[in-house]
């Protein structure tokens, strides 16, 4: 292994849920940027988590990307044994510092067209699979450790069709100040962060693709644009760092202000 990627000028290593692409791939950069060393993990485009490993590694950190399904609460115990190998094996230490639970999807309907299916997979992967996760990892995470929960600007305003999803991130953000004030002891901060609209393939890429709902948002936001990931993962980033370490159980929306 090159000498550079022996150095770890922070000493932290960080997983980022859902990462090879949109906001975790930036968000892990981010990191990767500030010193940061990274456990990636993606569902199914291993590709695309390789790109995202060989970006940290050009920037002098380690990385080593995982598949993970965050609405698979069954496949946590094997997650969790495959952390454990990774930290022996490529940093040999027993813990890790900040868990970034990002991984997610959407697909919107109006409220009469909610499947059970559809709502279920929703739960399973924003609000039980964060629950479960932390609560499968939190044995690994060092003492003063940091987590960040997303959630989403739709838990403050309402677009028509996200009544399901938006449940579910409302539920994480009750979720985060509740794991604030039980990690506390362990000096464990957790906190939400929740993105405006953002230029990515999410939602199937209609913020980005869809020139009118991309000027709609444009129109509707303080700064007078849509955002994009870079305005989300260095903002992450920040929170974990040391610099942050007195904040918790807050729910911080990163929008550009929309909806003022």
């Amino acid at each position: 292994m090159p000498k550079e990627l022996q150095m770890n000028p922070t000493g932290k290593v960080a997983i980022v849920t859902g990462a090879s692409r949109g906001l975790g791939r930036n968000t892990a950069i981010s990191l990767a940027e500030r010193g940061t060393d990274v456990i990636v993990t993606y569902h199914s485009n291993r590709a695309e988590a390789d790109s995202v490993v060989a970006a940290i590694r050009a920037l002098g950190r380690k990385a080593v990307a995982l598949r993970l399904d965050a609405g698979d609460i069954a496949s946590f115990d094997d997650f969790s044994h495959q952390v454990q190998g990774v930290l022996r094996d490529v940093w040999a230490r027993d813990r890790f510092d900040h868990l970034v639970n990002n991984a997610g999807a959407h697909h919107p309907a109006p409220f009469g067209q909610i499947t059970e299916a559809d709502f279920d997979r929703l739960c399973d992967l924003h609000f039980k699979g964060v629950l479960f996760l932390t609560q499968k990892l939190l044995p690994l995470i060092a003492e003063g450790g940091r987590i960040v929960n997303l959630s989403t600007g739709l838990t403050r305003f309402v677009s028509a069709g996200s009544a399901a999803y938006a449940s579910m991130k409302g539920a994480v953000e009750v979720l985060t100040r509740y794991l604030a004030k039980e990690l506390a002891p362990r000096g464990i901060t957790v906190n939400v962060v929740a993105p405006g609209a953002i230029e990515t393939d999410f939602f199937g890429g209609a913020v980005r693709d869809n020139p009118a709902l991309n000027r709609a948002v444009a129109e509707n936001t303080a700064l007078g644009r849509t955002g994009v990931p870079e305005d989300i993962g260095p903002m992450i980033a920040a929170l974990l760092s040391d610099a942050n370490r007195w904040v918790t159980a807050q729910r911080i929306e990163v929008s550009g202000g929309m909806y003022l």
